[in-house]
């Protein structure tokens, strides 16, 4: 009998590569292109319908959203809660979102009952109605939610950090107020769904235990109809420069400060992007992070703090966001700049560097188990126009950030100067 010697660690290897299953790409006879992932052990799949068109596209703000909420309110031929039970009765479950840059209905089924579920997302996204009394209803329950989340810290401070780094008339800076949420009716969500969905053009993803029987079928159902092709979509400028001042949203009933700090930053295609992604997460992108080292462990003034990159389809953002006790907000901040300015100075020992690699390969690998996971990143490469061979050479990408990278990352992108401050609570 072998005894485990638990003084040791065990052995590991290293990820070079990785190879993702591919993806099969169909075009309906109406040309509506059509995504296939086909993985996975179990009998259920899951389609996204996929429009361009969200709330970059507006009049009013929160009119992709509730247009989209609403799809299966009632249709022509049925009623909110008749297409309820319908879609239960099939043990289906439907998402319907609307983001920035574009909206989404998805179908999550056991394959065997596509034959039947296709041609009611058909009837959905042809003939939805959006009753009024529904819309009221919806509207009630959404000016309640933001009524209780204005109470919150971490909401306004999210809130003002989009509002002050895009501009509050900027797509990726609208917010939800009690005004805008009265603001609409049910004819700009009626004017919305026949402009940007019904009888437009989208695209399919299909991931699961799928084959060329989901193809034909979602052409005898969805590629025999009609589509307009791509609309001309408005344009939106970004603020030329960060405010001067910080933004204080002062709130002395809380004991509690939020701070949202942050500047627009790189996307996924541009030269320094892997440079960037590594000196983020050294920074501040995982548990072992720097922040997380002073801040969390050694102050003791947060649970918790993160700095990440998240990506828009026209603009990606760097946010810094963590919670403290009033009494330390200024401090935090103090020391949020000093870890920026020892990365601009100081060059990352290479022990901490390859640590933080081998996290986000590890990370990265441990994401690509299921089906639905494989369809997201070929999603991620399509929709941004990726090269195809973009997440074969991730790894390869990540190792190859050296400490000299990533010091002149810090000190080009990480910027304190540049960055936008806001604190929701007190200093």
């Amino acid at each position: 009998m072998m005894t485990l010697n638990r003084t040791q660690a065990p052995d590991f290897q290293l990820t070079d590569t990785i190879s993702l299953i591919p993806v099969a790409t169909h075009t309906l006879d109406n040309g509506i292109p059509v995504y296939v992932i086909t993985a996975g052990e179990q009998p259920v799949v899951r389609i996204e319908w996929i429009f361009e068109a969200g709330g970059w596209d507006e009049l009013l703000p929160n009119v992709s959203t509730f247009t989209l909420r609403m799809l299966n309110e009632g249709t022509q031929q049925h009623t909110g809660a008749e297409l309820a039970e319908f879609f239960d009765q099939y043990g289906s479950f439907l998402e319907l979102q609307a983001s920035s840059d574009r909206s989404t209905v998805t179908l999550y089924a056991l394959r065997k009952h596509l034959p039947v579920l296709l041609p009611r997302i058909q009837e959905l996204l042809q003939e939805a109605t959006f009753p009024a009394e529904e819309l009221e209803v919806q509207r009630t329950i959404a000016l309640q939610t933001l009524q209780v989340n204005e109470e919150k810290t971490s909401f306004l401070a999210s809130r003002g950090f989009r509002e002050t780094l895009f501009g509050k008339g900027h797509p990726y800076g609208k917010n939800q107020t009690q005004q805008n949420l009265k603001a609409f009716s049910r004819e700009d969500l009626v004017t919305f769904y026949q402009s940007h969905l019904a009888g437009q053009a989208f695209r399919v993803f299909v991931a699961g235990q799928v084959d060329e029987t989901e193809v034909q079928l979602l052409n005898q159902v969805f590629g025999q109809q009609s589509v307009q092709g791509a609309k001309a979509r408005p344009a939106y400028e970004f603020p030329a420069a960060p405010p001067e001042k910080p933004l204080l949203l002062d709130m002395p009933d809380k004991m509690q400060s939020t701070l949202r700090v942050g500047k627009r930053s790189v996307n996924r295609v541009h030269p320094d992007y892997y440079k960037v992604l590594v000196t983020n997460e050294i920074f501040g992108g995982y548990f072992g992070s720097r922040l997380m080292k002073n801040i969390r462990e050694e102050k003791g003034f947060t649970y918790g703090i993160y700095s990440q990159l998240n990506h828009f389809a026209q603009a990606s953002q760097l946010v810094i966001g963590t919670d403290v006790n009033k009494e330390f907000t200024q401090q935090t901040l103090d020391e949020i700049q000093k870890e920026l300015v020892r990365l601009q100075t100081e060059l990352v020992p290479l022990e901490e560097l390859q640590t933080a690699q081998n996290f986000m390969i590890g990370q990265f690998v441990g994401s690509l188990n299921t089906a639905f996971e494989i369809a997201d990143r070929h999603k991620i490469r399509i929709l941004n126009q990726l090269p195809d061979d973009y997440y074969e050479r991730h790894i390869e990408r990540i190792r190859a950030v050296t400490s000299e990278d990533v010091q002149q990352a810090a000190q080009t992108y990480f910027q304190w100067d540049s960055m936008i401050e806001v604190v929701a609570g007190g200093k």
